[in-house]
């Protein structure tokens, strides 16, 4: 893991993740849905949208409006995800998260990567 410095005053202004099944991506794709939204303390939650890009695989969840979520810890974000087939046991979440500096003479930035998990007991079902 890789650990990021950053000024006092920076900012979560947008996290995106989008997800896939490689193995299926393209006949049939798994189903995403986000069970718990994200929330902050005392501003209503953030605005979360759930799609599917039009030239890209997989479903998106774009978070956005973090109001009071954007300078502190953000809680925990869970998903569903339900394979479209059995032998589908691999899935990618690629992470983009849009940060600002906060100042005029701060700049804005973004962190991207992506996380690959398998879970080989989906095809022993």
């Amino acid at each position: 893991m890789r650990s990021y410095l950053y000024q006092d005053g920076t900012v979560v202004t947008s996290i995106k993740l989008r997800l896939w099944m490689p193995a299926i991506a393209t006949d049939s794709p798994a189903e995403v849905a986000v069970v718990s939204p994200v929330q902050g303390d005392s501003s209503p939650p953030p605005s979360v949208s759930l799609y599917t890009p039009a030239r890209e695989l997989g479903t998106v969840v774009e978070i956005t409006d973090l109001d009071d979520l954007a300078d502190e810890t953000i809680s925990t974000l869970d998903l569903i995800v339900i394979p479209g087939t059995d032998t589908a046991t691999d899935l990618t979440i690629h992470a983009t998260i849009d940060l600002s500096g906060g100042t005029a003479f701060s700049s804005d930035y973004t962190l991207a990567g992506e996380l690959q998990l398998s879970y080989p007991a989906l095809a022993a079902q």
